[in-house]
């Protein structure tokens, strides 16, 4: 059986060495949703939330999420994030905000847990500005799209949802 990579002979958890990896260009890109009510996508898209304004917030929340992975997710190293990018797409007629990020870095470790925090962080960015007016928002679909560079290469999400 192949030892786990997180697991030290003691059986305890450990960060993994990557000191020997080769350094590559990297890139992540994830995505998520926030679904809420009409009126709530509304107060968004007037600029009636209380708060502020919502996806400019959400989008610094987002960013400042992928700088501070390493700090909240206890196995992630610290690496340096050469880009870091968020887009929202409001959807009147599903009633959501559908999130996507995109993270860089030229190193020996990928950025998909940067991509994926930087989801999370926007959403409840979101979810934070307005819960205000709507507490039964409902965050969800959060996923990895993308990830490319590294030894072990590209990969691109499948929806296998229809799929068992």
């Amino acid at each position: 059986m192949e030892r786990l990579t997180h697991i030290n002979e003691k059986g305890y958890a450990k960060m993994m060495d990557v000191t020997e990896k080769e350094e590559s260009l990297r890139e992540a890109v994830a995505r998520g949703s926030v679904y809420m009510k009409k009126e709530t996508i509304r107060a968004v898209i007037e600029g009636k939330i209380k708060k502020g304004d919502v996806l400019s917030v959400a989008q610094v929340g987002g960013i400042m999420g992928a700088k501070s992975t390493s700090v909240i997710i206890p196995m992630c190293h610290n690496i340096n994030i050469y880009g870091a990018d968020l887009e929202f797409n409001i959807d009147k007629e599903n009633c959501k905000i559908d999130i996507i990020a995109t993270v860089k870095t030229y190193g020996v470790t990928g950025v998909e847990m940067e991509a994926l925090t930087a989801v999370s962080i926007a959403a409840l960015t979101i979810y934070d500005m307005c819960k205000a007016i709507d507490k039964e928002m409902v965050i969800s679909d959060i996923h990895l799209v993308k990830k490319t560079g590294g030894k072990s290469g590209d990969f691109y999400f499948r929806d296998l949802s229809s799929k068992c």
